[in-house]
């Protein structure tokens, strides 16, 4: 390589894009390039390291003793904490045979001095750099939001009337298709626009006629826009000539809608309080659908601004809920509505469900509910499909409240709980997982905490039922191994270069948590709030927890960031991801991640003896 092409090489390797141009000079000078063959030691353990290490090629393991702790690939560093701490804990060996560039620690730590960004960076800690790399991330995506177009943002429909009718019919559209704003279009094919402003300012104030033409207090100069045009150009001409909405036509040259300020403010806001005030306000299930429509732009939007996932998980899950209530509301006999309780599970009852996947739900009902078979049999369908309507697709295990198994009356499930802890079987151990993540939106809450206190009373007694529930973990097995650092899907074809990324780290994650919860009687659903529990139960130090925190939000935001890209290219959204279209750090990171997970799960083999059962 030339000098400017190990510039070019360094800079690409993050932090090393923080490096000034003098530092990045003497870095390239002092550069050194050695070869390795297959097999062997580059750096031995307990030996005090000479050189931070940049690989141009091959693969090199991190091992302690014959253990592979991880692996480093082409363009990433090692051993950045060795050489801080001038003591190496482990042994580096070549995997395959390996190029290198060597940088003398002397000059690494003389750089790490100066620059402040490179030793913020290798003096983090893992959840550090976890955390500080989401933001990273979020940053850079906010250019995203920049090239959003009119049609992403919300467009009222547009609705046309003759210019000559009367006051009173313009009035009375307007409150019947629930729109801001009417068009008006005379004989000579003029527009004129009016909205309901119009009416309060020009009618009532200067006491017109209701038998007047609408025409009289409209305005004329309307100003058009394409839906394909960028959202920003809208603003630059609503700003230009101080207007407060513009028209908005298709490449036909159609009217498809109209866009105003306030639609405009909502979507660089991310539009959650008018959504959230749109589920309150809505009478039917039309406008509870529109309402719901709404949440992947809500999504988009706030991932782009840079909102930590937990939060973005926190305010779909509210939006989700009140969108549940609503709905359980405007569809629920009246029976129903004072003796039952509606509940989600699985995700979606843990606060983490941000793109909807399948429907998790089941209802509880008061034993002293009056109401037919019959019509709850309707309404739990009709339930069910609305749902279905409106995105939530079908639970492929139909564990839905169109299911009987699933909408019981209350001393039903403490039956069905009963038989799940003492016959103990997969499908069992599943329904106990399910249901301990289940979340009350609607109806009566104590319902579903009776029957929680109810599952740890009679589970609390035996050990073996906490081992054999936590066992289920042994399945699933963290994809790090030796090719470039991560095992792949083998089987699938049509993922033979991805990684399940919940198979192999949220699940067990999650779950693994969940046995601990469990056992200690957390009513929290919510992994995070969990993992806090545990911690303030003595069961996690400070930064063990805080690492399982941060590892939870790093995999996850890894896994919306993928299926968004794949809503964007209209692909099915799943559990996959492919580690090569990762950065170098967010590899690393990925890695350092699935470390974590990896020692939780030895901690949990540890804490329930899962060895044994």
């Amino acid at each position: 390589m030339s000098l400017q092409e190990q510039k070019k090489f360094i800079s690409s390797i993050h932090p090393f894009e923080n490096l000034t141009l003098n530092e990045l000079d003497d870095i390239a000078e002092a550069f050194d390039v050695v070869y390795f063959k297959e097999g062997t030691t580059v750096q031995s353990s307990q030996s005090e390291p000479k050189f931070l290490y940049f690989i141009l090629k091959g693969l090199i393991q991190e091992k302690q003793e014959d253990e592979v702790l991880a692996v480093y690939s082409k363009n990433e560093i090692f051993d950045s904490a060795s050489l801080i701490k001038n003591f190496s804990k482990n042994s580096f060996v070549t995997a395959q045979e390996s190029i290198c560039y060597t940088l003398p620690r002397e000059l690494f730590m003389s750089i790490l001095s100066q620059n402040q960004q490179l030793e913020n960076y290798f003096f983090q800690s893992i959840s550090e750099k976890l955390n500080n790399n989401i933001l990273h991330e979020k940053n850079k995506d906010m250019a995203n939001i920049m090239i959003a177009k009119v049609k992403d943002a919300k467009v009222h429909k547009a609705v046309i009337v003759n210019s000559k009718t009367s006051i009173y019919e313009a009035a009375r559209v307007i409150k019947q298709e629930k729109i801001p704003t009417l068009l008006l279009k005379d004989d000579e094919g003029e527009m004129y626009i009016v909205t309901d402003s119009d009416f309060r300012q020009k009618v009532i104030l200067n006491r017109m006629s209701f038998d007047e033409e609408v025409v009289k207090i409209a305005s004329k100069g309307l100003v058009y826009i394409n839906e394909d045009d960028f959202l920003f150009n809208a603003q630059l001409q609503m700003a230009k000539y101080g207007l407060k909405r513009v028209v908005v036509k298709n490449d036909e040259g159609t009217i498809v809608g109209i866009l105003d300020q306030i639609s405009l403010s909502s979507f660089f806001a991310t539009n959650t309080f008018a959504v959230s005030n749109q589920i309150v306000k809505a009478e039917t299930l039309e406008e509870l659908k529109e309402a719901s429509i709404s949440f992947i732009k809500i999504i988009k939007s706030l991932n782009a601004k840079g909102v930590k996932i937990e939060f973005i998980s926190k305010l779909i899950n509210q939006l989700n809920k009140k969108l549940l209530d609503k709905l359980y509301r405007l569809m629920a006999p009246e029976e129903l509505l004072d003796k039952s309780c509606l509940i989600v599970m699985g995700s979606e009852g843990r606060a983490e469900q941000i793109l909807r996947t399948d429907q998790d739900n089941a209802l509880i009902i008061s034993d002293d509910c009056t109401i037919s078979d019959e019509k709850l049999k309707e309404f739990t369908f009709n339930f069910t499909e609305t749902l279905v309507d409106f995105g939530f697709p079908r639970c492929e295990g139909n564990i839905m409240v169109s299911n009987p198994y699933w909408c019981r009356k209350q001393s039903d499930f403490k039956d069905l709980i009963y038989k799940w802890i003492n016959e103990p079987s997969g499908d069992h151990f599943m329904n106990i997982a399910i249901f301990y993540d289940a979340l009350c939106v609607s109806g009566d809450i104590n319902m579903i905490k009776e029957l929680k206190t109810y599952l740890f009373k009679i589970s609390s007694n035996s050990q073996s039922f906490y081992s054999n529930f936590a066992k289920i973990i042994n399945s699933f097995d963290v994809p790090l191994g030796f090719f470039d650092g991560f095992v792949f899907n083998s089987k699938d074809e049509n993922h033979k270069d991805e990684i399940d990324i919940k198979r192999g780290g949220i699940f067990i994650l999650v779950q693994g948590i969940r046995a601990l919860s469990l056992q200690n009687r957390i009513y929290n659903t919510n992994t995070i709030k969990r993992i806090n529990a545990l911690y303030e139960l003595g069961l996690f130090e400070k930064e063990t927890a805080k690492e399982l925190v941060m590892a939870f939000n790093f995999l996850t935001s890894l896994k919306l960031k993928s299926n968004l890209e794949k809503l964007d290219l209209n692909q099915k959204i799943d559990n996959y991801i492919n580690p090569n279209k990762l950065n170098t750090m967010e590899k690393d990171l990925l890695k350092d991640s699935f470390k974590i997970v990896n020692r939780l799960k030895k901690h949990l083999e540890f804490h329930f003896k899962l060895n044994y059962v």
